[in-house]
């Protein structure tokens, strides 16, 4: 949803989808699918600016919880070899490496 201002200074939020068009004439109207036409007082180009960030918003949360797996390389590829060379890092007895947890992150 999309908010704008109307011009009794309401504001309303508008679903983009129902928008059939976005026309600026001296004020700017907003057909919906409907037949309903408002009038606000932002300017096209802002209107058009929040569809597409609403958009993207929605396209970005629905894309994978990794997000881009090329960032993680580095940091899956440090802990593997540190977990490799742990005896060399970490020079305590067994029983207290089980006891003890490990992460990536106290490095």
């Amino acid at each position: 949803m999309i908010l704008l201002t109307r011009m009794d200074k309401q504001e309303m939020y508008f679903n983009p989808d129902h928008i059939v068009s976005v026309e600026e004439t001296p004020d700017t109207v907003i057909t919906l699918f409907n037949g309903n036409h408002f009038i606000v007082q932002e300017r096209a180009q802002v209107v058009i600016a929040r569809i597409v960030t609403f958009r993207a918003r929605v396209i970005r949360r629905a894309g994978t919880p990794e997000g881009r797996k090329y960032l993680a390389r580095p940091k899956r590829k440090l802990f593997v070899d540190i977990t490799r060379n742990r005896e060399n890092i970490c020079p305590c007895s067994h029983d207290e490496q089980l006891r003890t947890p490990f992460h990536s992150q106290d490095i």
